[in-house]
């Protein structure tokens, strides 16, 4: 049995959180003790626990793009997070981003292998970053993340940064979810169209280039309801300002006012897909978009913008369409379409599905990762 401590500085339950779950869910529990650093308890934490796995928390501040790595190394909180690699006879260490400067050389104290994920594009390294980042082993989840954190030209080889695309559990996301309560819960018809987005609230996934899109669809198809599921999961100033002006433009449209259902962060977000007819994701850009491969499992299709991830996990006119970044016109256009045309809905809601569960299960991410694990392992 080997020890893998996962570290996330993040609390909340965004992309790159949900991954790590689902990640430690599809490892082989006969294989690998999956345990978890955090800095302060949360959603992932308790999710974490509830699944039974050991949390350890020790209060450290998340590193930022800028920063310095021998300075790093310095932090006192180095020594603790090495003190408990030892005294947890940890096998390797997966770490996350905001966590990799400190965690890193108490790994190096430890002796204890490391490797991490690189889940955004923007952590694009500074030249005195560089040499730090080429001597630890990481994997990407997107070619679009892995192009934006190399650079143009890449400052190492791509071929030392290979793409392990995050999975789907696809005994939680499947065409028989249930999506009726949640129609009558909002007390939609069970009848009714409905088109839905998943996201936490934050400028980048384009809440103003939904509703501009479902204004567009309303004044065609009036009785089409809209569903947005997901809040602002991280506290950040920014993000809620900007739910605070994406709930006022709602509230104050006359077309959108009782058709947009603003629904909050749900634990249960399989019962938003099944609700949903047509799923949309209308971000400026994704690095690798979840909960389009969500819905696709759930046989829902998907209009997205192409800028990032969606390029490489949907099938264009196949399984959805995407669409150019802000352009709330061409999504209507295509939302239009597959409310009108059943049978193609229903055709592309199968091909979605099928090409989620066999390309992006939680199965095969997890074998890919745990080849990646052992042959670190096997060379530690």
């Amino acid at each position: 049995m080997k020890r893998i401590l996962f570290t996330s500085w993040y609390s909340g339950l965004g992309g790159g959180e949900t991954d790590l779950l689902t990640l430690a869910d599809a490892l082989p529990a006969t294989e690998y003790e999956c345990q978890l650093l955090l800095p302060r308890d949360g959603q992932l934490g308790q999710r974490w626990r509830g699944a039974g796995r050991r949390t350890h928390f020790i209060g450290y501040r998340g590193a930022s793009t800028w920063f310095v790595p021998a300075l790093w190394a310095r932090f006192r909180v180095v020594k603790r997070f090495a003190d408990l690699l030892k005294r947890e006879r940890i096998d390797l260490v997966h770490a996350d981003y905001h966590t990799l400067p400190l965690i890193a050389p108490a790994a190096r104290r430890a002796r204890v292998p490391l490797c991490w994920t690189v889940w955004g594009w923007w952590f694009r390294p500074k030249p005195w970053q560089r040499a730090f980042f080429r001597g630890l082993p990481a994997v990407a989840r997107s070619r679009a993340i892995r192009a934006g954190f190399l650079g143009d030209p890449p400052f190492m080889p791509a071929a030392e940064l290979p793409v392990i695309y995050s999975g789907v559990d696809t005994k939680r996301f499947h065409p028989q979810v249930d999506g009726a309560g949640l129609r009558r819960e909002l007390g939609l018809r069970q009848d009714a169209l409905v088109v839905a987005m998943a996201a936490r609230f934050q400028r980048v996934k384009g809440h103003h280039t939904f509703q501009t899109m479902a204004e567009r669809v309303l004044a065609e198809a009036p009785q089409t309801q809209f569903i947005i599921a997901g809040d602002d999961v991280f506290g950040v100033a920014a993000d809620q300002r900007y739910r605070d002006q994406i709930l006022e433009r709602a509230h104050s449209s006359l077309l959108l006012r009782d058709r947009l259902h603003y629904i909050g962060f749900r634990d249960d977000v399989e019962s938003v897909y099944a609700t949903a007819d047509v799923f949309v994701c209308p971000s400026d850009f994704e690095s690798y978009g979840k909960a389009n491969l969500e819905a696709m499992a759930c046989g829902r299709p998907v209009v997205s913008s192409r800028r990032g991830g969606p390029s490489e996990t949907i099938l264009d006119t196949v399984t959805g369409f995407l669409v150019d970044s802000g352009d709330a016109e061409a999504l209507a256009a295509q939302v239009l379409r597959l409310l009108r045309e059943g049978d193609l809905r229903h055709q592309m809601g199968r091909a979605a599905h099928e090409h989620a569960s066999v390309r992006f299960s939680a199965g095969a991410a997890a074998a890919a990762q745990k080849r990646y694990f052992d042959d670190l392992l096997r060379l530690s």
